[in-house]
């Protein structure tokens, strides 16, 4: 890593320059992202703030330059509401550790399934435990996209940008959220409101009241403060995963209640672009005793019936599958044909990382004995000791990303092969292969220019 700015910018000499204008103009596209960028990378993660600050900025204006951005999907998803798309859900990928290469795997899966419709996307608690920033995060996808020779938009997404609790304070918090994160990117947020759901209510519209209230009032807010140009993708919850499966009342409380409060703000406004339901899965799985997983008994049928309201009676994209990545292979060839817009995945590669056989077992064993003593709160009574290392073992990938950055090559090489052949199943049984173009057509470049960090100012004038 660079130990200063001086380093950085004469390791950038010849490869790419820095106007005063503040943009990044890249000489040779090759020569960047072979001799330099993953250099600028590790420094945009673990260097001193100056240089990380730099290192960030120079990826993100190189991007542009060499025509990769980020994007709302938002286009497209009013397109399939208006039956304008092939079936084709859209695989949400939620990377928790060794990023970079996990990345660099779903793009190379992408290209050569010629697919643009996936998502990068982090859930804010993620981004706490696994000491990824949105910031952060969104620069290593967006160099793991570059480094791949992937152009073009690119989708990040906020997910589970959660309100835990009904106080002004917490809405608040979370405005200050979904700020930074707009600010990194990320435009497609997941609103999620859903623990305001109150069942002790009368009605379905009662009980759902809080949660469209809220929701409402955070998407207002976002499209106060979202880029000129962008139309950040928006998503609902009208349930939590892991609890009972939704009705289509719940779905139509939600809808009609969420309009009517955008209406009193502007009848014009923007809602959702897609909405998560419950159907009988659990984020991560349900661990037995023995560390094996449970069978999740997946409700096929409500998503179907649901997805089909959402995109016939609302003009919406279809609803979304949380908790996915668990299920079983043969579960993944529905999706399309229930017309689902999305499946979250995270547990799945993170398994296939931790129980890949050439991970160090030295390394496991000082993620588990961490968690053993940091998180022995979080150990249940009556849970085995393999039920609590595989819920807790998500929170291993924070301490220890150096750790996990700077394994040997040829086990991230490993590594990311099994995960890349999981990633090339997924594209094919989601029908997201041959989507490229589709999205090239649909999804416009919007220029956002990053403010030059003051420090790399200081150089440059």
């Amino acid at each position: 890593m660079y130990q200063n700015l001086d380093e950085l910018l004469e390791a950038l000499k010849g490869k790419a320059e820095i106007t005063k204008e503040g943009k990044v103009a890249v000489l040779d596209g090759d020569r960047f992202c072979e001799s330099i960028l993953d250099e600028l990378t590790c420094a945009a993660v673990f260097s001193e703030e100056e240089v990380k600050e730099a290192a960030r900025f120079i990826i993100r204006e190189a991007a542009y330059d060499l025509g990769l951005y980020p994007s709302s999907i938002q286009e497209l998803y009013e397109a399939k509401g208006k039956g304008e798309m092939p079936e084709t859900t859209v695989p949400a990928i939620n990377v928790r550790g060794l990023t970079y290469d996990v990345c660099r795997a779903v793009v190379r899966s992408a290209k050569k399934n010629n697919s643009g419709t996936f998502i990068f996307e982090l859930a804010r608690s993620e981004m706490g435990y696994t000491e990824q920033p949105p910031d952060e995060y969104a620069t290593v996808v967006i160099a793991a996209c570059l480094r791949e020779g992937y152009r073009g938009p690119v989708f990040i997404q906020g997910d589970h940008f959660q309100v835990k609790k009904d106080t002004q304070e917490e809405i608040k918090n979370v405005k200050l959220f979904i700020k930074k994160s707009l600010r990194a990117g990320f435009y497609n947020i997941d609103l999620d409101t859903s623990t305001l759901v109150d069942l002790s209510k009368p009605t379905v519209y009662e009980q759902q009241r809080r949660n469209f209230e809220v929701a409402a009032e955070l998407t207002s807010f976002v499209r106060e403060i979202e880029p000129e140009g962008v139309t950040v993708s928006l998503g609902g919850e009208i349930g939590e995963i892991g609890g009972k499966n939704s009705t289509e009342e719940e779905l139509r409380a939600y809808l009609k209640g969420l309009k009517d409060e955008l209406n009193k703000v502007s009848l014009n406004i923007k809602g959702v672009s897609k909405i998560a339901i419950q159907t009988g899965t659990t984020h991560g799985g349900v661990p037995l005793p023995d560390g094996s997983i449970a069978e999740a008994n997946l409700d096929f049928e409500t998503l179907e019936k649901l997805s089909n309201i959402v995109i016939k009676d609302y003009g919406l994209a279809g609803c979304v599958q949380h908790g996915a990545s668990t299920l079983p292979s043969e579960a993944f060839y529905h999706f399309p044909r229930t017309r689902t817009a999305e499946v979250h995945l995270a547990t799945e590669y993170q398994n296939m990382i931790y129980d890949h056989p050439i991970f160090p077992e030295n390394l496991k064993e000082e993620v588990y004995g961490h968690l053993k003593k940091a998180h022995a709160n979080e150990w249940k009574e009556g849970q085995s000791e393999e039920q609590f290392i595989y819920k807790t073992r998500k929170k291993g990938f924070g301490p220890f990303k150096k750790k996990f950055w700077d394994l040997p090559k040829e086990v991230r090489e490993k590594i990311c092969q099994e995960l890349e052949e999981k990633f090339d199943f997924l594209f094919k049984e989601l029908g997201a292969a041959n989507t490229y173009a589709a999205v090239k057509e649909k999804i416009g470049q919007v220029y956002v220019q990053r403010q030059m960090p003051e420090a790399l100012k200081a150089r440059i004038s």
